[in-house]
């Protein structure tokens, strides 16, 4: 089994950043995609972002492009998810999740295991 706990989230003003962790234990795969999705209230879960093993490759959707980074510490069992320039349409729950396949996917139903999220407020 592989637990996932997320932090770093709070309140901020527009154009301010925030930094999210997500600490894995348990059996976490060294191979596995780390990814991070949001929900917005009234909205479905969506991508964000996602990081392969190595951290060597990243995959961004479109709105996030240029303001926020992903990045691992697999020494930590850690992704982390930085959040630059933040909108108030950036408003949601955030969760990480982890994709024991290879290969970046969007989906949900492509990860396998889930945090509980954090809350990210962005007042305007």
């Amino acid at each position: 089994q592989v637990q996932l706990v997320e932090s770093g989230g709070g309140l901020v003003q527009a154009g301010g950043s925030l930094r999210l962790s997500c600490a894995a234990s348990g059996r976490t795969f060294s191979t596995s995609i780390m990814g991070w999705f949001r929900q917005a209230p009234g909205k479905e879960r969506e991508f964000v972002a996602a990081i392969n093993w190595s951290g060597g490759s990243t995959h961004y959707t479109d709105s996030v492009k240029g303001r926020f980074t992903i990045s691992r510490d697999n020494a930590k069992n850690t992704v982390y998810l930085q959040m630059d320039s933040l909108k108030p349409e950036d408003t949601a729950v955030y969760y990480c999740a982890i994709r024991r396949n290879v290969g970046f996917r969007t989906e949900l139903y492509e990860y396998d295991y889930w945090g509980q999220g954090t809350q990210v407020t962005v007042s305007s």
